[in-house]
């Protein structure tokens, strides 16, 4: 089988959707073995690193173009490489009518699918992305939330949609549980942009002169950028915790490894996640996790794992981290929800789950 991946970016940024789909990329050219290709095609990569594509990809990959934000470039070259695909695979909503255009071109010969990873697709569609949506031989959910959402804004076939959820990079080292260096230590990790105000980082600030009332030694480091951060600087200063809270700004992943290892507790009270790929990435160091009872959160965090909490509210926050912090978890066992999660796991998963076979 032949495939060409649809993405809206791989290796230009660390969010959690280019993430997911560097695992996607990896596991198609495992499931393409031994004589498929698989072919990539990204929207805001303005290039590929060797390295990059040597580490999740294998010999299988036949062809790629990093298009640097621009369409002209991204729809030429996606027209060429499906023009020998026998499957594409969309990585977000925005490239869908792409694929439904190539199947316009192609007959129902080429296949298509969609992963469908959260907000992106929690709302109402326009005539083309419900055309699109129809048409797709499957589209990959990362939750059942999500699954839900969709089908509640479109009518494409229930069996259309499956739940594929997602996993942790196998490059992840998941090592012995480490005991927390600093034993009332809250780590959070976001984009801090005015449009992703949702993630809650704001909450977590107001909820600490109540969680340091309990437990003065409680403090929170937060680790991300964007433009909301002059709001929530402003918050701490208001509220007098500049001695408790620490903004560490963009960190690469050894450092963040190092920060989950160090933390008590994790926590993103977010209201709209499809998933928190973040929560299973702190799961893996062992650290419970408090998330809220919204969007995908709760099929990721069990009770052995971390607590949930409504959104927005404050006392509940305050109160959830106080009882995290004074408790003893079991490292073993949360690190065991986590590889629930494991990359094998997934590839297996999604080669049951393809339209298509070779």
């Amino acid at each position: 089988m032949n495939t060409l991946l649809l993405a809206p970016e791989l290796f230009t940024s660390e969010g959690g959707i280019a993430r997911i789909l560097r695992l996607y990329l990896k596991a198609l050219c495992e499931l393409s073995e031994p004589d498929g290709s698989v072919s990539i095609v990204a929207y805001n990569d303005p290039t590929f690193d060797s390295r990059d594509l040597r580490r999740y990809t294998n010999g299988r990959l036949a062809d790629w173009a990093a298009c640097n934000r621009s369409k002209i470039a991204f729809v030429k070259a996606a027209q060429r490489m499906s023009a020998k695909a026998d499957l594409i695979v969309c990585g977000h909503i925005a490239q869908l009518p792409v694929a439904w255009a190539m199947r316009k071109l192609r007959g129902k010969k080429l296949h298509y699918t969609l992963v469908a990873h959260g907000i992106e697709v929690w709302r109402p569609f326009n005539r083309l992305e419900n055309a699109a949506l129809r048409g797709a031989d499957r589209i990959w959910c990362v939750s059942e939330f999500t699954r839900r959402e969709l089908l509640r804004h479109c009518k494409t076939p229930l069996t259309t949609t499956v739940v594929l959820p997602n996993a942790l990079d196998p490059y992840l080292d998941i090592a012995e549980p480490v005991r927390s260096t600093s034993e009332f230590e809250i780590l959070t990790v976001s984009r801090l942009s005015n449009s992703d105000s949702y993630k809650g980082i704001d909450h977590l600030i107001e909820a600490l002169p109540a969680i340091r009332r309990d437990i003065p030694a409680a403090r929170l480091r937060i680790v991300g950028r964007g433009d909301d951060l002059p709001r929530l600087h402003a918050a701490v200063k208001r509220l007098h915790l500049e001695p408790a809270v620490n903004f560490l700004g963009y960190v690469n992943d050894n450092e963040l490894k190092r920060e989950l290892a160090a933390c008590r507790l994790f926590a993103l009270p977010s209201q709209k996640e499809g998933f928190g790929l973040v929560f299973l990435e702190a799961m893996a160091h062992g650290k419970p996790c408090i998330g809220t009872r919204s969007g995908g959160i709760p099929e990721v965090i069990t009770p052995e794992s971390g607590m949930l909490v409504n959104y927005g509210n404050i006392p509940e926050l305050a109160a959830s981290c106080i009882q995290a912090l004074r408790r003893t978890w079991d490292a073993q066992a949360i690190q065991n929800r986590a590889a629930e999660f494991s990359y094998p796991r997934f590839r297996d998963k999604l080669a049951t789950v393809i339209p298509i076979t070779a």
